[in-house]
């Protein structure tokens, strides 16, 4: 059966090995990847560190680009030799989140092998789960035909992966979730790779202000090349008060892009009158997000998002396109690339906060 190397996470907080796995032959509607580039998301992290549970063992890793190198009988989407970005965004189409637009928010099994197939991956006697129905730290990916898209060739696939999930959250968040118009005020908390999408996303929706809020001097300066107008550093003060003198009130928008239950309240609270606050961080379970009773009088709003509302297949070609165009900021955001046997040290380095994305790029 033919084989591929993996990083195998069994156990929380501990190095994960380079394995030789089993990778079954294609299904029906299921493509072989040749995995080119993999970002390394805090979205690994959380399953990592154990913030939030997830069977083991895994082949984590979920933002990535390839190289089809098989596909199953029955898909006429894609074929071999196609670059493609892949997406945790599986979808049926067919439910009635799918037949709405709301394909981020699909949750049919049918993406995956049933109890009673043969894992797409294994090792031995022993089934390995593909971390959000991908898997992309390893070397090949075997995946539902509805996990990706086909994008252009001249596209660099290690910028293409970060398309596939940090920059479609964060640009899908403002232009899908928030909807923010053009002269709106926007801030933006948290400058990692999703919240450098965010100021993207807003610089490219034509918002007249975009604030950075981070309390790495680094990152504010970087926030710089993605649309901030105006940076803002928590550890000078509270924020909010800084972000309302700044704007006379507060913003139109704000975005959460850290996970965490503060920086959550923060947003809430950093809106002017009628404001939307849409929080894209991953919360840990069990948190609680407080909010002040008579804000909502003044219609302030609190959302989530999921994967930036996408409809990947229509989004990620056209953000390739605003990338060959200069207007989508990809290689400022590549911290450094790496290759698979520093996956561990990828994820580690996310801690530090100084990092926008490690990418791991494979052999060709």
């Amino acid at each position: 059966m033919p084989t591929t190397k993996a990083a195998i996470f069994r156990a929380v907080n501990s190095p994960m090995a380079i394995e030789e796995i089993r990778i079954d032959k294609p299904g029906p509607r299921e493509v072989l990847v040749r995995t080119a580039a993999a970002g390394v998301c805090h979205s690994d992290m959380h399953f990592f560190n154990g913030t939030y549970p997830g069977p083991t063992p895994c082949v984590l890793g979920h933002e990535s680009a390839g190289v089809v190198e098989e596909v199953g009988r029955a898909v006429r989407y894609v074929k071999p030799g196609d670059h493609v970005i892949t997406c945790l965004s599986v979808f049926c189409g067919h439910c009635e989140y799918c037949l709405t637009g709301h394909m981020s928010l699909c949750q049919e099994p049918e993406v995956r092998r049933g109890p009673g197939e043969t894992a797409r991956l294994s090792k031995g006697a022993e089934d390995l789960a593909q971390f959000a129905n991908l898997g992309s730290f390893a070397e090949r990916m075997l995946v539902h035909e509805h996990s990706v898209v086909k994008i252009r060739e001249d596209m660099p696939l290690d910028r293409a992966a970060l398309i596939g999930c940090g920059v479609t959250t964060g640009v899908g968040a403002v232009i899908h979730t928030a909807a923010v118009e053009p002269g709106a005020t926007v801030a933006v908390i948290g400058c990692g790779g999703v919240g450098l999408s965010c100021l993207n996303g807003a610089a490219i929706a034509g918002a007249s202000r975009v604030i950075a809020v981070d309390t790495v001097a680094s990152k504010l300066q970087l926030a710089g090349n993605f649309g901030a107008t105006d940076t803002v550093n928590a550890s000078d003060g509270d924020p909010v008060k800084q972000v309302r003198e700044l704007t006379g009130g507060g913003v139109h928008y704000s975005f959460e892009a850290i996970g965490l239950k503060a920086t959550a309240e923060q947003a809430f609270r950093m809106l002017r009158p009628g404001g939307v606050a849409t929080v894209i961080g991953m919360i840990p379970p069990g948190e609680m997000v407080r909010l002040h009773g008579p804000d909502f009088l003044s219609e302030k709003k609190i959302q989530g998002s999921m994967m930036g509302s996408n409809r990947f297949r229509v989004d990620m070609p056209r953000f390739v396109e605003f990338y060959l165009q200069g207007r989508l900021h990809l290689d400022e955001m590549i911290s450094k690339r790496v290759g698979l046997a520093d996956v561990t040290d990828a994820l580690l380095d996310l801690n530090t906060g100084e990092v926008a994305r490690s990418v791991i790029v494979f052999d060709s």
